[in-house]
Order: structure tokens, then sequence, then C-alpha cells
């Protein structure tokens, strides 16, 4: 693999890395993504989504903290803020890594945690088509567990792309969903939702059970938009309402196969799904994501991972759908 530039002394190749955000941004309407490629002294090529990367360093000295969860190195100081360091390569238990601290450093942002995450080599970001990335195949242990998707380069290498929703969840525990009210004639409404995260799966379901609605799910943009289409399909052949089985949809931004923005797309500019609201759930919440959504249609805009603002987003639009 070549040296890349986030590996080089200069600060300025290292910011030129992570520069036109916003060029970037257009991707995600056109079913494209860029991911930033890294190493952790394995074999393997990995690779994080770039919108969730908002800077490259060199390793920083790090402050040691008592009572760490397992893989994290310890504390630094980015810019007035003390943010929690981990080692990926520890983390993810790749025993034949050389050293768990690694070269470089990936600042990430992600569903409003900053984190710090060690790496041995920064390589390149390269741009792929969603379509071109597919979920690997169940895993439940290892390194594999920590990943949510494959996609191939020009010269045949696998690059993994590391699923962050697991890591945090594994390393720092996983959201704990409080006491969330019970909705009105809760049965009389269902939701249809779509994420590739096992994690996020599961904390979206705790949610919907609570608040007592009846729901399915997809795991990714793709078979999310085929069995939409077939429920929408089969009302049709059978004259049921489509409205009594899908009352609100809930969907990722970022997807394996296709991506959240593209199905958007695809339910706004079908007439069978009109009055359906579209409700964007991802751990992107810059911005220039939410405007991203609202230009593809989405009825709103809500950020990973807090229960209490998803039912309170799901709520008065299901409602609403229900004396439509």
């Amino acid at each position: 693999m070549t040296s890349a530039p986030a590996n080089q002394d200069s600060s300025a190749n290292r910011h030129s890395l992570m520069e036109s955000v916003d060029a970037r941004t257009k991707l995600a309407g056109s079913n494209r993504m860029e991911i930033l490629l890294f190493t952790l002294g394995t074999h393997e090529t990995f690779g994080i989504n770039v919108f969730k990367v908002r800077e490259v360093s060199k390793t920083p000295s790090i402050t040691k903290a008592p009572n760490m969860p397992g893989g994290v190195e310890g504390l630094i100081s980015l810019r007035g803020n003390v943010i929690p360091v981990l080692s990926l390569s520890k983390v993810m238990s790749l025993t034949d890594a050389p050293s768990t601290r690694g070269g470089s450093m990936m600042v990430t942002e992600y569903s409003k945690r900053t984190l710090g995450f060690l790496v041995h080599g920064v390589d390149r970001i390269i741009r792929v088509d969603w379509d071109k990335v597919r979920a690997p195949e169940a895993v439940t242990s290892g390194s594999h567990a920590y990943i949510t998707a494959i996609t191939e380069l020009p010269d045949g290498k696998l690059v993994s792309i590391v699923d962050v929703e697991q890591i945090m969840a594994n390393t720092f525990g996983e959201a704990v969903i409080g006491q969330i009210e019970r909705m009105q004639d809760a049965e009389t409404h269902a939701v249809f939702f779509v994420d590739d995260s096992v994690v996020a799966r599961k904390k979206i379901a705790e949610v919907l059970d609570k608040l007592g609605v009846r729901h399915k799910h997809a795991q990714n943009g793709l078979e999310a938009w085929t069995r939409l289409a077939s429920m929408a399909t089969h009302s049709q052949q059978t004259g049921q309402s489509l409205h009594d089985e899908v009352g609100l949809i809930l969907v990722d931004a970022e997807m394996p196969e296709m991506d959240g923005y593209v199905l958007t797309k695809n339910i706004k500019s079908d007439a069978r799904f009109d009055g359906i609201p579209v409700v964007m759930h991802s751990s992107l919440s810059s911005e220039a994501n939410r405007s991203m959504g609202k230009s593809v249609g989405v009825d709103a805009y809500v950020a990973k991972f807090d229960a209490d603002a998803l039912a309170d987003t799901l709520r008065p639009l299901l409602m609403r759908h229900g004396r439509d």
C-alpha cells in the first residue's frame, strides 16, 4: 500500500485529505460515498465513511486514566475538549497487529460523540458506489463482528468498512432507553424501518415496542425498497390500503447497496406512498446532511441515538397520519 498524505509530516497534507466536505455532501444523493482507507498493522485494509472523520493526525501524547473500558488507551485534550482515544486493533482483537497504538489517529464525530481512533496508518480516500458495497457474511465474533460492509478496490483488494456503532456499544455500553409513553391506539400504527447496523436496529425496535406500534424492518436500502415496493403492489392487488400496513418509514442515511437518500427519492417519487411520512435517522447529523435529507423530501430528520428524540419525532407524525 502506498504511503498516504496523512502519514507524512506536513499538516497541510493531512488537512487536504479531509477537505471538500461540501463536494462530498453532494455524493449522498447520487448513491455514492467516500471512504477513508486505513490499516491496523495486518494484511487487511479497512475503511470508514469520510463523513464520520473530522481530522487525521499523528498519534498524540495520550494521558492514561484509571478504570477505562477495554481498548481505550486514555484521554487527550483536543482544542479544549477532552476525548477518549481507542486502539482499533485492540478493540477489534487483532492479535497479529504489531502495535496497539499505531502511527496515526483519526478523530471521529459520530452520534454527537467525538472519539480518537488509533490506527497503524492512513492511506487515501476512495469514492465508491453504494451498490458496490455489500453486507458481510453473518459473523458474531472476532474482528469481523465490527465490520458492517465490504467493498472491492479496482485491483481486487477487499476493504472492510468498520461498524462504528458496534465499536461504541461494545466499548462504552449500549444506550439505555428509559420510560417512553405508549401511544394511544398504538396497535393501529405501523412503522417500517431500515438500518444496516445490528445495534441500531435493536434500539429502534425497543423504542417502537415501548410506543406500542407494529413494526417491520430491512437491513439495507435495496432490501427496504424491494420489500416496500412488494407491499405496495400487494395492496393494489388486494384493494387494501397500504397505509394500514405502513404508517411511517424510518430510514438510515448510509447503507450498503442503496443509501437512504436514494431510497427516500424512490419512495417520494412513487404515488403509491403518498401521505406516508419518511423520517431520516442518522448519526450523520451535520447541517449538510440535514439539507441533503430535505432535498430528497424527508419529512423529519433525527440524529442517532436519542430514544426520546426519536419517539418525540415519530409520535406526532404517526398520529397525524392516523387522522388522515
